[in-house]
């Protein structure tokens, strides 16, 4: 019988495992592959093993401590020294250096990286981010080929010297388009779910899937929603997500300190991480994702799959998921004033935005149905196999 090709999939904590890898883990299954995981144990953990994933513990952090991050690289290596793997596959910008690393240590014939969005921007210092291109530099030499999500990553990364064109492609970003169809929410979860967070049907409602940290542009969203009361006194918003234990800075303490100070915290309903992000996002006018920095942000195609018109920052990703005018609107960072006003004309013009809702759940389904992305890694997966294996 054939020994299966061992793969390990690696990132930082166990919420980028259920939220984000799951797909693709499943799909390595489908295909013969034996899939493991590594990251660090957290509240998914139990759910994950549950789905008979292959997870392994490892004590990785979203920061950039040295120390921390010293102490897991060695951890990784012995790992890998004990437990051969095929392929090692990377994720998030961390991970995507310390794994290479451990991996060519280890002589791991294939390493891979997915950009879920390069650290470095335009928003960014040059020394910062002259620092953190020379370091997607020097760990793309110790991989052999890496992902993005975004066509202007791909580009980007070849304009630096990351990657030449023939060791990096773009895959996309997807969602699944059937299970996020407004066509298959029933009335009566719609009306259970206004009853749990205290919703009027009648208002209009924005919603945001967001962390609550600062760079999400959470804070320009409360000011944009002083400025829409004005017109629309019953303004709703609807914001699922929260704080990860990760997050270093006390965002959602300051943030719910804001909204009591402007008085709108009345208007804002806190839903916190959920599995029924569909039928939320159902109960929404308009979708914004005010963000200053994304990589290719999955919520804005789920918006877009669920009909919804967006209105976002014209940041990477955003920019490319969105056509201005057509399914949404994009707006600068950090401009209160500017999401406030394309926020209200989506909620007062209801015919124009139910047009922009229907083109965006066809671009949704004609370019990020997430089987297009899965295929997409796999006709790399399978070429590198047959080259170095």
């Amino acid at each position: 019988m054939e020994t299966k090709r061992r793969v390990l999939q690696l990132c930082a904590v166990d919420f980028t495992v259920k939220h984000f890898l799951s797909e693709l883990i499943e799909f390595l299954e489908a295909k013969g592959l034996e899939v493991h995981v590594g990251c660090r144990r957290g509240e998914f953990w139990d759910e994950l093993l549950a789905r008979r994933y292959r997870m392994v513990d490892l004590p990785f952090t979203r920061g950039a401590n040295p120390i921390a991050n010293a102490r897991a690289l060695l951890r990784l290596r012995r790992y890998l020294a004990d437990h051969p793997f095929d392929i090692v596959h990377v994720h998030t910008p961390i991970i995507g250096v310390l794994g290479r690393l451990a991996a060519r240590w280890a002589r791991v014939p294939i390493r891979l990286y997915t950009a879920h969005g390069f650290y470095f921007h335009d928003d960014m210092q040059p020394v910062c981010r002259c620092f953190c291109v020379a370091v997607e530099r020097w760990a793309a030499r110790r991989g052999h080929f890496i992902f993005t999500q975004s066509e202007e990553d791909r580009l980007a990364a070849i304009r630096e010297g990351i990657a030449p064109p023939g060791r990096i492609a773009t895959i996309g970003n997807g969602i699944d388009t059937q299970r996020f169809d407004p066509a298959r929410i029933p009335a009566t979860e719609q009306t259970k779910l206004r009853e749990e967070l205290g919703l009027s049907e009648a208002a209009p409602t924005v919603g945001i899937v967001a962390r609550l940290v600062r760079e999400k542009g959470v804070f320009e969203l409360a000011e944009a929603v002083v400025e829409i009361r004005r017109d629309l006194p019953n303004v709703q918003v609807i914001l699922i997500g929260g704080a990860l234990p990760s997050d270093r800075d006390d965002s959602t303490r300051a943030f719910r300190e804001r909204l009591d100070g402007l008085g709108i915290a009345s208007h804002f309903h806190f839903a916190g991480f959920r599995n029924d992000v569909p039928a939320l996002m159902s109960l929404c006018h308009v979708y914004t994702l005010p963000s200053y920095r994304e990589g290719m942000p999955r919520s804005v195609i789920e918006a877009m799959a669920m009909a919804l018109p967006v209105v976002a920052t014209a940041i990477r990703g955003c920019r490319e998921e969105i056509v201005n005018g057509v399914t949404g609107f994009l707006i600068p960072p950090r401009d209160s004033r500017a999401l406030a006003e394309r926020l209200r004309w989506v909620l007062t013009h209801p015919d124009e935005a139910h047009t922009m809702g229907q083109a965006g759940r066809q671009r949704a389904v004609e370019h990020y149905d997430y089987r297009l992305v899965l295929d997409r890694q796999w006709q790399v997966y399978e070429r590198l196999m047959n080259e170095r294996l």
